[in-house]
């Protein structure tokens, strides 16, 4: 049930182990939020802005020489983008067809253990399975304080359509899809402010990764912040928003702009349902509750992705997909959260996987920390990009890496050298003896390596 990365991948892999298969979306597409709203669209505009933000800034000291004024065309930036999430919402059509997995539109709803009703509209229909698997992700958390109207207070499912570009945005919330949807307008030339709750940006990562985020979005793109703020509220005139709200010190802030963006968070998506028909009860976020195995109480329903426990992110969900197919058919499926790794695609990218330091302190895990800036590797000064650095955790008796977090160029690549470290439980000197081709950006993650194995690296 959903047909986003976590669906339509556990689909296929059921098919792959040999069972019939069917899929249900209430969407026109298959994708998911994933592919027609999220990760697809926003990292194709996060390109093409990247592209023009270089072309102003940074092509003059390569020698490039560019004749004439150089103007954004958003029209042709959003045509891009929709024929991005065209052609690969279309493959998952093409996958589904291929594995022979029937694909239903409409809405899922239980109406026992066995049976699920499916609604579009226009017609219902029921079918029985002897098991289901529930992946139907997350939505936008609303802000009561700030109503959305989908025009001037909008969503990061209107702000990936925008037809114009924003005189000012207030970005409410500092988290991922906040800073990346604020660093794509801030580049087309708006002015971004970004009200954030915490004490930092993207506060579910490690600290260092958050402080140093905001000083270079600030020195490259002038975003302000206003951390520690709660947003009190938010009125609309004709196309004017003002956002108030009210920081640590009691002080009350108020911001005027065209066009305000809530990124709060996701919700997960499980009403609608008919989860009280098979009594399965939520938790206080909006969760179901598995086991191990991704079984719900029931021990033929399922459920993966963003309605459940863990972070809301597609490959997340995809293995867990894998996983519960696997397990479905009989195998051993199998998925290491440790391993698991995030990204942030503004640029400089963000990108991290295991423990942050502000973990390991909390559960009294001994370590060792090795840091390596971008400004002492070759790659990156040949590159220009020699902003940020590799950070690598290891236990202080075992050496084994812990966690390792990374901000510069090409990190969101680069991260996943560590995420197999972890998977094989490497050591930091595993790392730090594997031979790195130079110069490339990855040499930096063995520097680190050896930095943390015994403050040995060559180029600091």
């Amino acid at each position: 049930i959903g047909a986003g990365p976590g669906g339509y991948v556990a689909a296929i892999r059921a098919a792959q182990c040999g069972l019939t298969v069917a899929i249900v979306e209430k969407q026109a597409t298959l994708g998911g939020t994933c592919l027609n709203w999220g990760c697809i669209p926003s990292k194709a505009l996060l390109d093409s802005t990247e592209h023009y933000h270089q072309a102003q800034h940074s092509f003059a000291i390569h020698g490039i020489k560019i004749a004439g004024k150089i103007t954004a065309d958003i029209t042709q930036m959003m045509a891009r983008k929709d024929e991005v999430v065209k052609s690969t919402t279309q493959g998952i059509e093409y996958l589904m067809s291929k594995n022979k997995i029937t694909v239903f539109n409409g809405e899922g709803a239980f109406l026992d253990t066995t049976t699920l009703e499916i609604s579009n509209g226009k017609k219902s229909q029921i079918i029985s399975a002897k098991n289901f698997i529930i992946a139907t992700g997350s939505s936008v958390t609303p802000l009561p304080t700030v109503p959305v109207d989908g025009e001037r207070i909008i969503t990061s499912n209107e702000a990936i359509s925008l037809r114009e570009i924003p005189k000012h945005l207030v970005v409410i919330g500092g988290g991922v899809i906040g800073v990346e949807l604020g660093s794509v307008y801030a580049r087309l030339g708006s002015k971004v402010t970004i009200v954030e709750y915490s004490e930092r940006l993207i506060p579910t990562m490690d600290k260092d990764l958050g402080v140093t985020l905001a000083k270079s979005l600030k020195k490259q793109l002038n975003i302000d912040f206003h951390f520690k703020t709660k947003v009190t509220g938010a009125t609309r005139k004709a196309k004017k928003v003002t956002v108030t709200a009210e920081n640590d010190k009691g002080e009350t802030l108020s911001l005027e702009a065209d066009y305000v963006l809530v990124a709060i968070g996701r919700k997960p998506n499980t009403t609608g349902l008919g989860l009280d028909k098979i009594s399965i009860t939520t938790d206080e976020r909006g969760r179901i509750p598995v086991n191990n195995l991704f079984q719900t109480k029931h021990a033929t329903i399922y459920a993966i992705g963003d309605v459940i426990q863990g972070p809301m992110l597609a490959h997340k969900a995809s293995e867990e997909g894998v996983a519960c197919a696997e397990n479905i058919a009989g195998k051993k499926g199998h998925l290491n959260y440790d391993a698991i790794p995030g990204v942030v695609y503004t640029w400089p990218e963000v990108a991290a996987v295991g423990k942050t330091e502000e973990e390991l302190k909390k559960a009294g895990i001994a370590y060792k920390v090795g840091k390596f800036p971008f400004k002492a590797s070759g790659r990156a000064r040949a590159a220009e990009e020699s902003e940020g650095f590799v950070k690598v955790l290891a236990a202080q008796e075992t050496d084994e890496i812990l966690g390792v977090h990374m901000i510069g160029p090409r990190v969101a690549d680069m991260i996943a050298e560590a995420s197999l470290a972890i998977e094989y439980r490497a050591s930091a000197e595993d790392i730090g003896m594997m031979v790195h081709p130079h110069p490339t950006f990855t040499e930096a993650f063995k520097e680190a390596a050896l930095d943390a194995c015994d403050k040995r690296p060559i180029h600091i």
